[in-house]
């Protein structure tokens, strides 16, 4: 067994396809093809059912593939060490972003990162909570920007800054004259979540003081999106109304919103990495950009209750059914 025919199996359970397989990893398709086959005969296991289309793992195959990411993870650490040790803010790093944070900050992140660490090369990748914890764990992302706690043990999490939620209303909402938003009985029935987001929907429920999910826009239709953005385009059409992190408000001139008293509602982000994440200097200058980009009133150390969503009912039985 060998470092580089580890690496292949991942390419291919990445592309599911050889000949891309083979195009990433700079071999030939033939050549791909006799590695994974000296393998296998190695391992006596199929790693991956070649009757499938696109191609499969198999059962046993998803547990080495899973073994193979963590072990390459180890070994790029090696390198990584190298590079810690000698203070270089350079080389390459893979940073998971959950998809409520991604678009409002990432952008000016980037351009902000750039003059502090003009060496590095950053892959960015939007990712639910779910996805970007296994992802973390497993290698296949070095940092994750999300909400946190975890409550992972095998997790370290640098807290960046906390982001207040605030009420997102339409026009003709009862609220809309207040000077705070208050939640009444009758509005969790009109609250909007996203889907697949079960961190972001454990949070809202929680300020909400609901422990469970349910089908919140009645029995004319279900809905399955990701998007802020379009939670907000379905309160301007009257549909509902929804509870969301203040950074999706920055460009939003025509916002009809209403914030929490003080103690506002908050999530806590932080930059995540595995325990054996050795890069500090890095992780400094990716806190310090992204500090440097947050508006002023992220600033001003407002009392904030930070709502946590790893031991929410809803967050539990939200992932169990996924497995």
């Amino acid at each position: 067994m060998t470092l580089q025919q580890l690496r292949y199996i991942i390419a291919l359970d990445e592309h599911r396809h050889f000949a891309k397989a083979a195009e990433v990893c700079m071999v030939t398709q033939p050549g791909l093809t006799i590695q994974l086959k000296n393998l296998e005969e190695e391992l006596g296991i199929k790693i991956f059912d070649r009757d499938k289309v696109p191609l499969k793992p198999t059962l046993a195959g998803r547990e080495i593939i899973i073994r193979a990411r963590k072990t390459l993870h180890e070994v790029d650490g090696i390198r990584d060490f190298v590079i810690g040790q000698k203070d270089d803010l350079e080389g390459t790093v893979t940073l998971g972003v959950i998809s409520t944070l991604s678009p409002y900050l990432i952008p000016q992140f980037m351009k902000e990162v750039r003059t502090r660490a003009p060496k590095m090369h950053f892959i960015i990748k939007e990712m639910n909570t779910s996805q970007l914890i296994e992802s973390v764990l497993t290698g296949a992302i070095d940092v994750a920007l999300m909400a946190t706690p975890t409550g992972h043990l095998l997790l370290r999490e640098h807290v960046v800054f906390n982001e207040p939620f605030v009420a997102f209303l339409n026009e003709g909402h009862a609220m809309g004259d207040n000077a705070f938003y208050e939640i009444k009985p009758g509005d969790t029935q009109n609250l909007l979540l996203l889907r697949q987001e079960y961190c972001f929907n454990a949070q809202l429920l929680d300020i909400c003081g609901i422990n469970k999910g349910n089908e919140f826009m009645g029995e004319q239709f279900n809905y399955d999106i990701s998007s802020v953005e379009t939670l907000k385009n379905m309160v301007r059409a009257g549909l509902g109304f929804a509870i969301v992190p203040e950074l999706s408000l920055a460009h939003d001139a025509d916002a009809h919103y209403k914030r929490f008293k003080e103690p506002a509602p908050s999530r806590e982000i932080s930059l995540v990495v595995s325990d054996n994440f050795i890069r500090k200097l890095l992780l400094e200058k990716m806190k310090e950009a992204i500090w440097e980009v947050l508006p002023a009133s992220l600033k001003e150390g407002k009392k904030y209750r930070r709502i946590q969503w790893n031991d929410s009912p809803y967050f539990i039985n939200a992932v169990s059914s996924l497995k």
